[in-house]
């Protein structure tokens, strides 16, 4: 648990059903029910079309990293405690026009970082982890696919 962690406000209309699926598990990307456009971060509007009729889709929790970096030192005080630990942007399988900023994170730790730069490449596959941080805030994370979380490209190298 990182104590004085920034939290989240997850009664706020516009991304509420974000944070209950994150708590409940589950990824949630908000949809346009007018035009079909999808968006990360949620909105209270659709960009393309300005239709304020918005859904959600389910994630299925595979991507890939895009970028990735490691803050050093961390910018805010709470963070300092788990440094180093590698922020990434994510490319969800089933919605690649989506970027998703999140921790990698070892999900058998269950909190944010643990995870060694070495075993970190931008195109490596990753999948979906929930870290708990507290009753009402389950933070979306990722942790590398398969052993290494290496592309099959540079495994072969």
């Amino acid at each position: 648990m990182i104590e004085t962690i920034p939290l989240p406000t997850t009664h706020d209309p516009v991304d509420r059903a974000f944070w209950q699926g994150c708590k409940d598990g589950k990824l949630l990307i908000q949809s346009c029910r007018d035009c079909g456009h999808v968006q990360h971060p949620p909105r209270a509007m659709c960009p393309v079309c300005q239709s304020m009729e918005l859904g959600w889709e389910l994630v299925s929790g595979k991507g890939t990293i895009w970028s990735y970096t490691i803050p050093h030192p961390p910018l805010l005080p709470a963070f300092a405690a788990i440094a180093p630990y590698i922020v990434a942007v994510i490319v969800p399988d089933d919605f690649p026009a989506i970027r998703i900023v999140g921790a990698l994170a070892d999900p058998a730790g269950g909190t944010i970082g643990g995870i060694t730069p070495d075993t970190v490449a931008i195109g490596a596959p990753v999948n979906l982890t929930f870290i708990q941080l507290v009753d009402d805030v389950a933070l979306p994370c990722w942790f590398p696919a398969g052993n290494d979380g290496l592309p099959e490209k540079e495994k072969q190298q």
